[in-house]
């Protein structure tokens, strides 16, 4: 379980990965599910959360011009985001999108305590939908 959450960690930041495949393996090894999903969703949101922490480190340098976003793009992704609120970290598990609506949290300055309740809510459903589909469909193959 170990690795379990060092994959479910890594795979959460903008480094590419996916932890769904190792979750669906270490079920088959007959590690408890409740444990399993407690981990999976503890790692990949802590990543999720260096997510958060890079954004907010990479906003002190928005007037430097290596910066990846202008000043225009900025104000534009925060106008979207502050229309969309920060209920829009509940997909923060999708492929592609998750994890720049993480660090645009960070860039934004959502407090840390309401980031970290959006992402656990999306890790931890995301996860027990993966246990689920991996006991109905991985069950008789394990």
């Amino acid at each position: 379980m170990f690795s379990l959450f060092w994959v479910a960690l890594l795979s959460a930041t903008l480094l590419p990965g996916g932890s769904e495949i190792w979750l669906a393996r270490q079920w088959c090894l007959d590690q408890p599910a409740l444990a399993l999903w407690g981990v999976a969703t503890v790692g990949n949101t802590l990543g999720s959360l260096v997510n958060v922490a890079l954004g907010r480190y990479a906003r002190r340098f928005q007037d430097r011009r290596w910066f990846p976003a202008s000043g225009k793009q900025l104000a534009r992704a925060e106008r979207w985001y502050h229309r969309a609120g920060e209920a829009s970290l509940l997909l923060s598990w999708l492929p592609v999108i998750g994890d720049p609506l993480t660090v645009m949290a960070g860039v934004l300055r959502l407090p840390w305590w309401r980031a970290l309740a959006w992402i656990l809510v999306a890790k931890g459903a995301r996860y027990a939908l993966i246990l689920s589909l991996a006991q109905s469909w991985l069950g008789p193959y394990c």
